[in-house]
């Protein structure tokens, strides 16, 4: 069996002294498409941030392409769920795929002109470069994201990480959007966390529920089971989560904690 892009063993995180997550286990390999789902304040985007190697487990081990995180970050590329833009900043979707190529050490240093070309190609696999020169304030939703997904890609990561990427997408655009992840899967493995849980389940493979602990279900359904599970309600309150079984729409009521 080929060795994991990510391994995950026995991982807890604490901040403040508060338990984050607790005993995850999980190996990410080639070509898996992930979904994470789990209510807000489930730990999704701290894992998603251990995995990059901002933060440092607390216990347990993550291991990336078989190095420390720190070592291989260069091989995961990131779309984080809120990326801000001054809407008075000139800068174009071309330059916003540059910064792709920064290196840390020497910020200020020219783009060459293969830096250039790298950055229009993954444009091009966004079908997106006919924006190129276009300000990314001027582009739509569902743009401006397959322009930060081409930052990402630029690189040529064996591993896209995505935190809610179409929160800013309308229901078509969402559609559109994971056909183009499915075609990205073709080479790279993408681990990607949603709320639109009936678009997810049609194009992933696999499902991974995140409270704290995490389940992994090597299968794309999303069941009732599974969201009870996953996002807890106490007597009061109705879970805010749809979905569809046997063709019908219910929603997911929890008696317990």
């Amino acid at each position: 069996m080929e060795t994991p892009i990510v391994e995950i063993d026995g991982l807890w995180f604490a901040y403040n002294g508060q338990n984050v997550l607790e005993a995850v286990n999980l190996a990410i390999r080639q070509r898996d498409f992930i979904a994470m789902i789990g209510p807000n304040g489930g730990g999704k985007t701290t894992l998603l941030k251990l995995i990059l190697g901002l933060y440092t487990p607390t216990r347990g081990t993550i291991r990336v392409m078989g190095s420390s995180t720190e070592k291989a970050s260069h091989h995961i590329g990131y779309v984080p769920q809120n990326i801000h833009i001054n809407n008075h900043f000139p800068i174009t979707a071309l330059d916003v795929v540059l910064m792709g190529k920064l290196n840390p050490k020497k910020l200020w240093a020219r783009r060459s002109g293969e830096d250039r070309r790298q950055a229009l190609d993954a444009l091009e696999k966004l079908a997106v470069d006919h924006y190129a020169f276009s300000r990314i304030t001027e582009l739509s939703g569902g743009q401006r994201q397959r322009v930060f997904i081409a930052r990402a890609l630029v690189t040529n990561p064996v591993l896209l990480l995505l935190d809610e990427p179409t929160a800013s997408i309308d229901t078509k655009g969402q559609t559109d959007f994971f056909r183009l992840l499915r075609d990205l899967n073709k080479e790279i493995a993408i681990l990607v966390v949603s709320h639109d849980l009936l678009v997810v389940s049609t194009h992933v493979k696999s499902v991974a529920c995140v409270n704290k602990g995490l389940h992994y279900h090597n299968e794309a359904e999303i069941t009732g089971e599974m969201l009870e599970e996953m996002y807890p309600c106490t007597m009061e309150d109705v879970c805010p989560v749809e979905l569809i079984a046997h063709g019908l729409p219910h929603r997911v009521l929890t008696n317990h904690k």
